[in-house]
């Protein structure tokens, strides 16, 4: 066996073992080749290469004798000659497999350039397509034409790409694709519709579908097609009417909103994996981030210069630097990682021409990447120390600059430093939902004035405030807040720490200062909790005994009344504050919102309680919402006071500790209201006394209870007060509510108020169709009828959706009425608490406003359109339901 060439590859270019033996293996399997490779310095460097960097390429040389040749005329393309005369799918692959040799030999060799070695790749691709559509079509290409998508569109096809098409005219595509699968993966679900639409379709159904159906990310997918085989007049006039739906339109604030989520969605599947930081497509610093980038920049602004339009990164990346859309130091150093990191990913994908994106695990699998990338071990350090280390700095350039792209350009123009015109300038604010420039700028300009602490620190970090701004769902309202909050606080410094320290816990502030009006106020008065939103156990709720005690100490320091309410309203501010953070942020759900809420209300209730040392003892009863532990942001306490006593002392006693509760937390206007009371529920409503004692509710329970105070007191629970007076008041509650028959008249009795509820109760203004309170289905229907059957079953439990789950455990309710019933009041709910916190006050439908839809559709992290979907899905199912177990009516 000759192996003096292989010796001398193997001193000249040191490659694995693996390798090794594969050029062995080789020139014993073609004769003659060893001394083609003694003779061929060329050739040898062009095979060694190859074995070196791609264990399927390696095999093809192993079994065709001719890609040898095509290794010895890198400088003449693959030839097509014999395949028009055999005409089979078989001499098409081969013809492929060829080609990608010569490409990838050129790569690695560094001969080509990477827009050489992808527009290569892409023509390979482009030929494949071509000839499958002579070879499907019987020799015919007109009538219609393959579209190409994605990476084949933009020029700029990887080793181990699937090529996206789309199909249009009239005819069978399938044949096409048969055939070209002979060659690569083809995927065309990208067509309308995905894979529940038909493969082809006319020119005409394309257009109806652009204008009436396609998502935001649809027409981000357009910019790069591009016809690439078959009836090439039908292909140009496709790419005329696709560019007239891409860039005629606005890209606005929630299309925008739209493609960020399904990013944000890629890269929290990415993390759960466990492969974010090491997927260098879609991981963080990735390829991804700067097609994206470039991708929104074309959107935002290719509508006005159609000099941006390119479907190839590289192309519009260098456009958008040089027109000052993109900071020029920032397009360079995007350009510079895009390279690299495209490099490391043909590398991955050489190996066995699979779709791998991310590096590996394994060191030794690593150095083998580092040494095809040209790195080599010296004296002073590894090739895999300084491969990693160039990944790592490109994937730490490109996060943060993806992250302020967007806006330091702005920062420039709003400066006069910058090319961007004020049309530009417009167009770009307007697509991140900042919908007045002067506005925007004149906030910038306080925030940056000046050569404080505050000012130096605004002008370096807020490109990044600006883009966390943009995810809110009112970017004007969270810069006004963040001005606010920076020029009024008397501890802005700890906001400038915060700022420079704690990046998550800015990010954080940025969200909800652009959500509510009410957290704008709230962050005013408490500077302190800044800090803890970058501290996830700093914002969990307390517990009700720690409140109770922060309520006693807040009112032992106090003497005058009114200071008292003052400090005991600042604490429950402060508290609601933090939790509605957690909701916004995402960190509790309906639930656990409600939980915080309810346990805020009994610790105040409790703490006060205490402080007023009671001469009897008095239990507070919650009633309601309040007694379900189902509170929202916009409830009241409904309560009712019971006192343990028969004098009439006793009763005067009470009375006056009832009255002086109500005074303190009550409050004497809206202004210095700790929580809304309301103790209309107790026997004879206003008419009555605040305070009962055990026994006067006993008599009135058992001779003038009527069947709605019976339903009432299903959700009656003690939540401050004596302990033991709580318990024997629900002992009674067990005689009155539960003990006795509930009987058929009782049933018709509530179906009748609830049908006069519906017909009075919705406001004027609210819209009755997406009511969340009152409406068709949502969270009243839910209300009544849970609480009917727990009567008719005598079942007690606490809540909403506690009743739901009992009754389902009991077998009075099955598993899919529960879940449906139990959907609807968690979506109306959810959505009525955020509507409270975007809107700034109390809100019981779905917004008519567009502008005010949109913004609680963004907070809910969808559309408009989608969140009416949403509400009529869940409300018509829970009506359905309800209609049947309530009404009785199938």
């Amino acid at each position: 066996m000759a192996t003096t060439s292989v010796d001398e590859a193997i001193k000249r270019f040191a490659p694995p073992a693996v390798a090794v033996a594969a050029l062995r293996q080789l020139v014993e399997s073609h004769a003659g080749l060893d001394e083609r490779l003694s003779c061929d310095d060329s050739l040898l460097e062009a095979v060694t290469s190859i074995t070196v960097a791609s264990r399927s390429l390696t095999r093809l040389l192993m079994r065709d004798r001719d890609a040898i040749t095509v290794l010895a005329e890198l400088d003449r393309g693959v030839q097509m000659e014999d395949l028009a005369a055999t005409e089979t799918p078989a001499a098409l692959r081969t013809w492929k497999q060829r080609a990608l040799l010569r490409v990838a030999a050129r790569d690695l060799l560094g001969l080509d350039s990477l827009e050489t070695v992808v527009a290569g790749l892409s023509a390979v691709a482009e030929r494949v397509l071509e000839v499958s559509c002579k070879l499907g079509c019987e020799g015919r290409t007109d009538g219609l034409a393959a579209i190409g998508m994605g990476k084949l569109g933009g020029g700029e096809l990887n080793y181990a790409s699937d090529i996206d098409v789309m199909f249009v005219g009239d005819g069978d595509a399938r044949p096409i694709m048969a055939v070209a699968r002979q060659c690569y993966r083809v995927d065309a679900n990208l067509r309308p519709e995905g894979r529940s639409g038909p493969l082809v379709r006319a020119l005409d159904s394309y257009e109806m579908y652009w204008d009436r159906w396609a998502e935001p990310w649809e027409f981000q997918a357009l910019i790069k097609c591009r016809p690439v085989a078959g009836d090439a007049e039908l292909g140009a006039a496709f790419l005329e009417a696709a560019s007239h739906r891409v860039w005629d339109r606005a890209f606005d604030a929630d299309d925008l909103r739209q493609v960020r989520a399904m990013k944000a969605r890629t890269e929290e599947d990415l993390a759960r994996r466990g492969v974010f930081d090491r997927e260098i497509k879609r991981g963080r610093g990735g390829i991804r981030d700067v097609e994206f980038a470039v991708q929104l920049l074309q959107l935002v602004h290719g509508r006005h210069d159609p000099t941006l339009r390119s479907p190839n990164t590289l192309i519009a990346l260098a456009e958008l630097g040089s027109a000052g859309y993109v900071d020029p130091a920032d397009a360079t150093a995007l350009d510079e990682a895009y390279r690299f990191l495209r490099m490391v990913e043909h590398r991955l994908q050489l190996v066995d021409e699979q779709q791998v994106y991310a590096v590996p695990v394994d060191a030794g699998a690593r150095a083998s990447l580092a040494r095809t990338m040209g790195y080599r071990d010296d004296a002073e350090d590894t090739a895999l120390s300084r491969f990693e280390r160039d990944l790592l700095g490109h994937q730490a350039t490109v996060r943060p600059i993806h992250e302020r792209l967007f806006f330091r350009p702005l920062l420039e123009a709003f400066a006069g430093s910058s090319p961007m015109g004020a049309e530009a300038v417009q167009a770009r604010l307007a697509a991140f939902g900042f919908a007045e420039a002067e506005r925007t700028r004149q906030a910038m300009a306080e925030l940056t004035k000046g050569l404080t602490r505050t000012s130096r620190l605004m002008q370096q970090v807020l490109p990044l405030v600006l883009s966390w701004l943009s995810e809110s769902p009112n970017p004007d309202l969270g810069l006004l807040g963040l001005r606010t909050l920076f020029s009024s606080s008397h501890r802005s410094s700890e906001l400038v720490n915060t700022f420079r320290e704690s990046p998550e816990a800015a990010r954080r502030l940025c969200l909800l200062c652009g959500t509510s009006r009410i957290l704008i106020t709230g962050f005013e008065h408490h500077p302190e909790l800044v800090a803890a939103l970058g501290r996830k156990q700093a914002m969990v709720p307390r517990s009700r005994e720690e409140l109770v005690g922060r309520v006693g100490s807040v009112l032992h320091r106090r003497d005058q009344l009114v200071a008292r309410r003052q400090g005991l309203l600042r604490m429950v501010r402060a508290e609601v504050v933090r939790i509605a953070a957690r909701d916004v942020l995402g960190e509790s759900d309906v639930e656990a919102t409600a939980a915080g809420l309810t346990a805020l209300a009994e610790a105040t209730l409790e703490g006060t309680l205490r402080d007023l040392d009671p001469p009897v003892p008095v239990s507070v009863v919650a009633m309601g919402r309040f007694g379900g532990e189902e509170l929202a942001f916009a409830s009241d306490l409904d309560v009712v006071l019971v006192y343990d006593g028969t004098t009439p002392e006793h009763f005067a006693a009470a009375q006056a500790l009832a009255h002086a509760l109500v005074t303190l937390v009550k409050g004497t206007t809206p202004a210095d209201r700790v929580y809304t009371l309301d103790t209309g529920l107790r026997p004879e409503g206003k008419e009555g006394p605040l305070a009962r004692s055990l026994e006067s509710f006993r008599t009135y329970y058992e001779r003038w209870a009527q069947t709605w105070e019976r339903q009432a007191l299903v959700r009656a629970r003690p939540v401050a007060g004596d302990p033991e007076l709580g318990r024997r008041y629900m002992a009674l509650l067990d005689e009155v509510v539960w003990d006795p028959p509930f009987t058929n008249d009782h049933e018709r009795e509530i179906r009748r108020m609830k049908a006069r509820v519906e017909r009075e109760r919705i406001p004027r203004g609210e819209d009755p169709q997406f009511h969340l309170k009152l409406g068709r289905g949502s969270l009243s229907d839910v209300e009544w009828t849970t609480q009917l059957l727990q009567l008719r079953h005598r079942l007690p439990a606490q809540g909403t959706m506690a009743a739901l789950g009992r009754l389902r455990e009991e077998g009075a309710l099955t598993a899919a009425d529960a879940r449906v019933l139990g959907e609807a009041y968690r979506f109306c709910e959810q959505t009525r608490n955020r509507w409270y916190l975007v809107k700034g006050g109390p809100g019981d439908a779905l917004p008519s406003r567009p502008e005010d839809l949109a913004r609680l559709a963004r907070s809910c992290e969808t559309t408009p359109g989608q969140l009416r979907e949403d509400y009529r899905r869940v409300t018509r199912r829970s009506r359905e339901v309800m209609e049947r177990l309530f009404y009785g009516r199938s």
